[in-house]
């Protein structure tokens, strides 16, 4: 049976950051995940966790300048000494949170930058940064995005993201597939899945095309979720979507797996 983790980030925003742990264990998550957790004390994030009683399954590095459009600073050269200490604060974070692996963003294509100084940069990046995670039983994970949500975004495909988990060789550098992204960038989800199983360690589902329940558009969820299973993975699927009204009302999907 797949393991189901609310995206915090996205789902419960009718309550306040530190009541949504709460919030979604009422509603039967066992897991949690976020984007980014650096506004508030890693201790007071592990406390609204703990007393929920959920695990933290993910959460993302600090991306940069968020609020001025950057995306990540793996991919991006002259970034490596802001890049480091990205990953020192999310590995201390991961600690307080007991969370076993971060998302690392790769950042939007730079204007003017060819694709070999670009994955350059980006694969010594990330093998710094697995070296890192390694020292605390960590994984890091890359993520392909579409361009529409995240124009210029640097990674996008399937493809690219295990070729450069390949050319960096680190054993706990993974793959997050998030198959709302794979169906507008690429499609053929169930064959995704199928090809690049192997090294995915972390899923996100949302409907498509408009990001709202799973239930909702025009992929096939209950479909690719016995297809995860019968492929025996064990991580967790978060559940990254905008709820088209109060969260819990939308939740009908999930309430078959949930018993």
């Amino acid at each position: 049976m797949p393991n189901f983790a609310a995206n915090l980030s996205m789902m419960y925003t009718e309550f306040a950051f530190p009541e949504r742990f709460a919030a979604a264990a009422g509603d039967g998550f066992k897991g949690v995940e976020f984007l980014f957790p650096y506004e508030w004390p890693a201790g007071e994030v592990a406390e609204w966790r703990e007393a929920a009683g959920v695990a933290q399954a993910l959460f993302n590095a600090p991306p940069g300048n968020w609020d001025g459009e950057e995306r990540g600073l793996a991919a991006l050269p002259g970034r490596e000494g802001e890049f480091r200490d990205t990953i020192a604060t999310a590995l201390d974070y991961a600690a307080a949170l007991d969370c076993p692996r971060i998302h690392i963003m790769a950042g939007v294509r730079p204007e003017d930058t060819s694709d070999a100084v670009l994955y350059d940069t980006y694969e010594k990046n990330l093998a710094f940064a697995a070296g890192e995670a390694a020292k605390s039983g960590r994984n890091v994970i890359i993520e392909p995005i579409n361009t529409r949500d995240v124009p210029g975004y640097f990674l996008n495909s399937q493809a690219d993201a295990h070729r450069v988990v390949d050319a960096v060789g680190a054993p706990n550098l993974r793959v997050q597939m998030d198959l709302y992204h794979v169906q507008i960038v690429e499609g053929d989800v169930a064959t995704k899945i199928h090809q690049y199983i192997d090294k995915v360690d972390h899923f996100q589902i949302a409907g498509v095309p408009e990001r709202n329940e799973p239930d909702i558009g025009e992929i096939n969820y209950p479909y690719l979720f016995e297809l995860i299973d019968d492929l025996a993975f064990t991580g967790w699927i978060g559940c990254e979507y905008n709820p088209k009204g109060k969260t819990s009302e939308g939740l009908h999907w999930l309430a078959n797996y949930l018993r």
